[in-house]
Parts: C-alpha cells; sequence; structure tokens
C-alpha cells in the first residue's frame, strides 16, 4: 500500500499541463521536420475561405477503394493563393477539387490550438492527373482496344422509348425527381417505367449495377431503354462510374443505355460508354420527353400541312370544275344556238315547202281516195277526184281526159 502511495505521488509531482505537452511536441515537431517536403496526396475536402486563404483535408490510400491511412489539414495562405491558384488552372484547365491527386511542396507546423498542419507553399500542376486518373485513363484505353468502347452507341434508338428500365436507389432523390419530372410532363405523356434497385456509390456499386444489368437482360423484350441515374455527389462518390467491369457491361449491353449521373461536372467513363448521357436525373426525363414532343410536333406540322394541301386541292379542283362547267356551259348553250339557228332554217323549209302555201299562190291540190296525184295517168275518166284551191275544196267527177301532147 505505501509502495502504491508513492508512486501516485511521483506521478502526481511530474505532471504538466496540456499546453506544456503541446508546445513540447510543437518544438520536436518543428525540430526534427523544419525542411520543406514534396508530398502526394488526394484531396478529401477544399473550403476557400473568404479572406482569400484555401483549407483542404489531405487523405492518403494505398491504392482506389482501400481506406484512408493517413489524413492531414492543408492551408493555402492568400497571399501563396493568389499566385497558385491561376497557374493550377492555366495549367490543368480546371480548379483544385475534391477526389484530386495533387503533390505539393508544404511545411510541417503545429499549433497547441489546431494541431498538426501543413502549409502549402507550391504546387505541381502535372501531377494533377493523379493516380486515380491514370487509372480512368488505362481503363478507357483497354475498352477501346477490346473494341467495346463504341459499342452502344450503335445500337439503333427505338423512335418513340415508352419502356423504360431504370436502375437507381429507391430512396435517392435523383430517382424521385426524375420520376416526378417524368410522369408529370406538361404533355401528359405516359410512360412505362420499372426499377431495379442497386447501390449507387461505394465499393459494392459496379457489382450492384450488373446484378440489376443482369435482371433487365434476363426480360429484355420487354423494354427499349436502360436508364442509370443517380442525383450527384462528391467525386469520391462517383468513382465508381469508372469501374472497367462496370464500363463493359454498359457497352455491351443489348439496348441502349442512357446516363444521368451527378452534376455538370461530373463525366465519368460509364458515361463515354453509354448510348448517350445527360447531367442531371431531370435531365434525363426532359431528354426523353423532348423525344415524344418532337415526335407530336411533328404530327401537328405534317397534319397542318396536310390539311393546307387538301385545302389547296380542294380550292383547285373546285376552280377547275368550275372551268370544266363553264366550258360544258358554253358549249351546251352555243350548240343549243346552232341547233336553234338549224331548227329556224329548217322551219322556214317546211313553211316554204308546205303545199298549202302554194295554194296561196294559185295552185291547186288534186287527192284520188286520199291520195296525191302527181300524174294523169293516175286517173281515169269517171274517177271521183278531189280539188283543193285557197279557200276550199272541190269534189269532182272526170269525164275526159287530156293527155299532153308529145311532138
Amino acid at each position: 500500500m505505501d509502495s502504491f502511495i508513492n508512486i501516485t505521488r511521483m506521478g502526481i509531482a511530474e505532471q504538466i499541463t496540456l499546453c506544456q505537452l503541446q508546445e513540447q511536441i510543437k518544438e520536436s515537431v518543428e525540430r526534427s521536420h523544419s525542411g520543406r517536403y514534396w508530398i502526394r496526396a488526394e484531396i478529401s475536402e477544399i473550403k476557400n475561405h473568404s479572406a482569400g486563404h484555401c483549407y483542404m483535408d489531405l487523405v492518403d490510400k494505398p491504392s482506389y477503394g482501400d481506406a484512408i491511412t493517413a489524413k492531414a489539414q492543408a492551408i493555402i495562405w492568400a497571399n501563396t493563393y493568389r499566385l497558385l491558384r491561376p497557374y493550377f488552372e492555366t495549367t490543368t484547365g480546371q480548379p483544385l477539387t475534391k477526389g484530386m491527386h495533387i503533390l505539393v511542396d508544404v511545411l510541417v507546423q503545429y499549433s497547441t490550438l489546431y494541431g498538426l498542419s501543413l502549409i502549402v507553399l507550391d504546387i505541381d500542376p502535372s501531377f494533377t492527373i493523379g493516380e486515380q486518373e491514370m487509372e480512368r485513363q488505362k481503363t478507357i484505353g483497354r475498352l477501346k482496344s477490346e473494341g467495346m468502347f463504341e459499342m452502344n452507341k450503335t445500337l439503333e434508338l427505338t423512335s418513340l422509348p415508352k419502356r423504360l428500365a431504370i436502375i437507381s436507389s429507391e430512396q435517392a432523390a435523383g430517382y424521385r425527381d426524375f420520376y416526378n419530372q417524368l410522369h408529370n410532363n406538361e404533355y401528359g405523356f405516359r410512360f412505362k417505367t420499372e426499377l431495379f434497385s442497386a447501390p449507387m456509390q461505394g465499393n459494392l456499386a459496379p457489382e450492384g449495377i450488373i446484378e440489376a444489368m443482369d435482371k433487365v437482360a434476363k426480360r429484355i423484350v420487354e423494354f427499349d431503354l436502360l436508364l442509370i441515374l443517380r442525383g450527384g455527389g462528391s467525386a469520391q462518390d462517383l468513382t465508381c462510374f469508372d469501374d472497367y467491369n462496370l464500363s463493359a457491361n454498359i457497352a455491351q449491353f443489348p439496348i441502349p443505355v442512357i446516363t444521368g449521373i451527378g452534376h455538370d461536372h461530373d463525366y465519368h467513363i460509364a458515361d463515354m460508354v453509354a448510348y448517350t448521357s445527360v447531367k442531371t436525373p431531370t435531365a434525363l426525363a426532359d431528354f426523353i420527353v423532348d423525344i415524344f414532343a418532337k415526335e407530336d410536333q411533328q404530327i401537328i406540322f405534317l397534319s397542318r400541312r396536310l390539311s393546307l394541301s387538301l385545302h389547296t386541292r380542294t380550292i383547285n379542283e373546285s376552280n377547275s370544275l368550275k372551268s370544266i362547267t363553264n366550258r360544258v356551259l358554253n358549249a351546251y348553250w352555243l350548240q343549243l344556238k346552232t341547233n336553234r339557228h338549224r331548227l329556224q332554217l329548217l322551219e322556214q323549209r317546211i313553211i316554204s315547202n308546205n303545199p298549202l302555201s302554194l295554194l296561196e299562190k294559185g295552185y291547186a291540190l288534186v287527192l284520188r281516195d286520199g291520195f296525191k296525184v302527181m300524174n294523169i295517168d293516175q286517173v281515169e275518166e269517171g274517177n271521183n277526184i278531189k280539188v283543193i284551191l285557197k279557200g276550199g275544196a272541190l269534189n269532182c267527177t272526170i269525164n275526159t281526159k287530156e293527155n299532153e301532147k308529145t311532138e
């Protein structure tokens, strides 16, 4: 017991404050790490302060998908950041972002309040492609060399794709946004959609998405399109869409695949090998609705053209009919006038040749038994004849007959 008391008292006698301990650590760290170090790391978080400083969380991972083995806060003070930022962006064509692998020149600093931090003095833009980007390039090169990179793009898109297989997470806001945008479209178009749920981030996402694709493939005749969508996230969350196996499955899928992954700045290998890609799930819904809207407008346009053509044809046919009718009527009236004139001529000839007209001139008409006597040989002495004269008729009996004397 006495021994225990002595040890305890000895420990109390040797105690120091937290600040003293931090000062000792600070002195030890800065003495043993007084130089500058070029370090490779991945940006896991980045924030630009209103004062012009840039704060970053740098992490180290042995390889893609592995757990973080080291983490430190890094600071680029405003006076340095004003020089490094435009230099980096001009050289690389992109700003510092989460998920980017960088090579930076740092000083080790230890604060009794904030602990260890790294003060960034310089950055090597040539390194920014990073290990992850190099893996992306290797995957892209492999897909191209194996002839798969453009395979899905060669498929023919159904003119009106309305049977849609969707791979997403049922709880994802992106899926709900897509669903509402598609089914509540302003035109009232109707679509058949079926969700095949899968994890959409992390190490298990590629395998989960491939399993969902296999389920769709077993019922491939029921669908016109396969849609893969999620509503964005951090760069690290979306790296699963650069996976080789997932990209290869998308490239070889038997119907067109359209992706709607992430926000405007995200573009992954899955997007590259798909039939086409759009930026967000709502943009994907608009893309599909626009296909039907364009077809609807084309039908309206053709309908109007047909209506106008029929109207023009009707007017032309009506004018043609009027022209024919006028020609027929003119020909009819001309023919009627000609016939009337001919009839008048015939009437005049009839009138002029009417035997009764000859009676007006002093001639007589001789009838025997109701038949006209044209020759003296047609009658004999003793025959009864009727002589028609102007003003009446005479019933006579032939007493004698005198033939015309011939020399």
